[in-house]
């Protein structure tokens, strides 16, 4: 297995694809979850930043190398999310916290995406204890998202003198 993994790196055996099949995430123990949001990722994409009405969360983390934006826009009247996006460089896992993220942010209220836990999501995806950082970064870019909006609507806002 050594030898033909190290003759695929070096270009020397038959081309494989960069991205791995769902039988090869799925034989590496991954819950069927995880490889449908990985292979049929929700909400991919990204909204003007300088949209007064989005709030964009980026953070990331150095030890694993996963990067993740997530994006929300708010119905100023009501304060409820009425779309999300992301764009996540990283693992399978960081993938499907995203997606799932955006989904379960959709048509809530700010107060109430902010209850949000990265337990949850683990545990909606049956993340295994290795990857438990990627919904960490989902819980962080929910909060980052909302703290964003909340800062550009603050700018906006008239001063009171």
């Amino acid at each position: 297995m050594l030898r033909l993994a190290l003759k695929r790196s070096l270009r020397l055996g038959p081309a494989v694809s960069d991205t791995p099949s769902a039988a090869m995430v799925a034989s590496r123990g991954y819950h069927e979850r995880v490889v449908d949001h990985y292979n049929n990722p929700r909400n991919v994409g990204s909204f003007d930043k300088e949209d007064p009405n989005v709030g964009t969360g980026l953070v990331g983390a150095p030890a694993c190398g996963d990067v993740m934006k997530l994006q929300i826009k708010v119905d100023e009247d009501s304060g409820k999310i009425v779309d999300a996006c992301f764009k996540t460089f990283g693992c399978g896992s960081a993938i499907a916290s995203s997606s799932v993220a955006t989904e379960w942010v959709k048509g809530k209220q700010m107060e109430e995406v902010l209850t949000i836990k990265n337990t949850e999501i683990a545990k909606h995806l049956s993340l295994p204890p290795v990857k438990l950082h990627c919904s960490m970064l989902a819980e962080d870019a929910i909060k980052a998202a909302v703290k964003d909006y909340e800062l550009k609507k603050a700018k906006a806002a008239p001063k009171q003198e």
